[in-house]
């Protein structure tokens, strides 16, 4: 696909689509057509989630890096859209495909620096620790410091449900698991998060 994808500018097609139809199904079918104006209703449904999303999995704050990743998650999209499949979430698999290529680059940048640390004797920097997460008020800041403290499963099924939006089935596909794995995860996640806020909230009492 030789031009950039732009959020901007909506297509003229699927205008009259019913809120009840999923529109995720449509706008598969249309992509598997040839439709681009479908690709780029999908751009603009999932650019933003998508982005923090792919963020969530890059080893640095770098926005750039995350728009390329979901640019090339969304080329990818359109380059074997003939093997598209509508019986399945189009959301999900978009999801998946940036995951796979945000870790997939986040480890080619791990292997660069450490080839570079060992040619120049210098030491590996490490991931940033959090600082004065704890020396502020705010509740936000708190349950996001628990959010990160959970084991990686349980915080991804966390990020999906909660503020991506993807049901049990989707976030399965995402993962590669099966909504019974994602269940188990998001209850033992809730189940820590009520345990921390329950503690702290006794902490303050006290």
């Amino acid at each position: 696909m030789a031009t950039e994808i732009r959020a901007s500018g909506p297509g003229d097609r699927g205008a009259a689509e019913e809120d009840s139809v999923d529109l995720f199904e449509v706008w598969c079918r249309r992509l598997r057509d040839g439709d681009a104006t479908a690709l780029e209703a999908v751009f603009r449904a999932l650019h933003a989630s998508l982005i923090r999303f792919a963020s969530r999995h890059l080893d640095s704050d770098d926005g750039e890096a995350a728009s390329d990743v979901v640019q090339d998650a969304f080329v990818r999209v359109w380059e074997g859209r003939e093997r598209l499949d509508p019986s399945r979430s189009l959301k999900a698999f978009l999801f998946q495909t940036v995951r796979n290529l945000a870790l997939n680059r986040g480890r080619d940048s791990r292997n660069r620096a450490a080839l570079l640390a060992e040619k120049y004797e210098a030491p590996v920097r490490g991931p940033a620790q959090p600082d004065d997460a704890y020396e502020r008020a705010s509740a936000r800041v708190r349950v996001e410091g628990w959010i990160d403290a959970l084991p990686d499963r349980q915080r991804e099924a966390l990020r999906l449900s909660r503020f991506e939006g993807l049901d049990h089935k989707e976030i399965a596909e995402v993962m590669g698991c099966s909504p019974r794995t994602v269940n188990n995860h998001l209850v033992k996640a809730l189940r820590t998060l009520r345990d921390r806020a329950a503690s702290g909230e006794a902490g303050e009492a006290t």
